[in-house]
């Protein structure tokens, strides 16, 4: 492929601004996962259809790429020796495993960088939480070993020493509902905010996109033989992480956990070029990191980097075809005997982006002034306001229990 996109990074994000009356804000799920609205936009055409009918307004040929991360209770409510409560937002892990998939696997003790909440009274000492697992009492101490910027390292020790840190989260945390809900979770939550095909914990926030299918929707989308494959990208609490930069040049992407098979990679080769469409911007970003990883492996295989970073893309120009990078990876797994890519991504994809792999994408509609305003933006162009101001006209509900679109370019 020719010239590397324009580079964003003089965008201002109030360009990217629209009203959204706090009542447009789903505060809850739908009864049903597959009733919500669908808004189809296909080629410049905006028509109003149901959830339930996706899986006949895809191309025949297109490949659905799901992302399979699992939302973990993150939330823990820990209590100070003079009675009080203390957040902890369990944010990702520091020691003794950096990794998600492995840190939820450790027993006993573990370190992971926390936001904590109501703590400014905890200067030191320990608080704890008492819970029940596996049908036994168990208790969590936690302590503050180092506070640092806008977050805190806190040292986790529990009894059963036995329990995996996945177990004390699961029976002692809560769910991190989206701030904006404002809201404690709930027993449907617990079911609701997660996928029908949810498999990897490590999320702390849910692949909204994903919540509209159903058991009935996916046996729909077999019967018709639309192809499907999964990714695993670990959301981030950096999604809900505002803009507040004059210029996207001085906004920082949070970086993810990314997951890919080899029989995915497979799955993408067989593909190309027919459409390949992400349920959901976390497999969009996925995707499309995919292609600077393997277009980089291509140029230079001797000096693999498994990471992404947010200007990768508008800094670099590879004459590497989507397929030849997917192929370098996938042969980079066989030759290393290796499973799955594990590798990490800042992709910021903003207007200007060209994109390697994705022709589509299934989404909810997002905030005002967000990065994945700007994603949107990027695969649409100017038509995203078109999109947004017929949503917000015909009763269409927002943000992560809000209502679907389908972008067909």
């Amino acid at each position: 492929m020719s010239a590397s996109a324009s580079n964003p990074r003089q965008l201002s994000i109030h360009d990217f601004t629209y009203q959204l009356p706090p009542e447009r804000i789903a505060p809850e799920p739908l009864p049903a996962r597959d009733q919500s609205k669908l808004l189809l936009y296909q080629q410049g055409a905006i028509s109003d259809r149901s959830f339930q009918e996706l899986p006949g307004l895809l191309p025949s040929d297109s490949l659905l790429v799901f992302n399979d991360t699992k939302v973990v209770r993150a939330r823990l409510f820990a209590r100070r020796p003079t009675g009080g409560i203390v957040e902890l937002f369990c944010l990702e892990p520091v020691a003794p495993h950096t990794a998600i998939e492995p840190a939820m696997q450790q027993t006993g003790n573990c370190v992971w960088k926390c936001l904590v909440g109501n703590g400014k009274r905890w200067k030191e000492g320990q608080i704890t939480l008492e819970f029940e697992a596996q049908g036994q009492p168990a208790l969590l101490t936690a302590e503050r070993v180092e506070q640092r910027e806008g977050y805190a390292l806190i040292q986790f020790n529990w009894q059963p020493a036995q329990l995996s840190f996945a177990e004390v989260l699961r029976g002692a945390g809560h769910l991190p509902l989206p701030p904006y809900l404002n809201r404690a979770d709930t027993d449907v939550d617990a079911i609701r905010y997660q996928t029908v095909y949810a498999a990897h914990e490590g999320a702390v926030a849910a692949p909204t996109a994903g919540l509209h299918f159903s058991d009935a929707v996916l046996a729909d989308l077999e019967a018709r033989r639309i192809a499907s494959t999964r990714v695993t990208l670990h959301v981030g609490a950096g999604t809900f992480q505002p803009v507040k930069a004059e210029s996207m040049d001085g906004h920082d992407m949070h970086g993810e956990a990314i997951s890919v098979t080899a029989d995915t990679l497979r799955h993408l080769l067989t593909h190309l070029p027919a459409p390949i469409i992400p349920v959901g911007t976390t497999s969009l970003r996925t995707l499309e990191s995919l292609y600077w990883l393997g277009a980089r492996l291509v140029q230079q295989p001797q000096a693999a980097n498994w990471h992404v970073s947010q200007w990768q893309p508008y800094e670099e120009q590879p004459e590497v075809s989507a397929a030849d990078a997917i192929r370098a990876l996938l042969h980079h797994l066989e030759t290393t005997g290796t499973e799955a890519l594990q590798a990490t991504t800042q992709l910021l994809i903003a207007p200007g982006y060209q994109f390697r792999l994705v022709r589509g994408l299934v989404t909810n509609f997002h905030q005002p002034e967000s990065t994945l305003l700007l994603l949107v933006a990027a695969l649409i162009g100017p038509d995203w306001r078109r999109v947004y101001e017929h949503a917000l006209a015909h009763d269409y509900r927002f943000l992560s229990y809000g209502d679907s679109s389908l972008l067909l370019p």
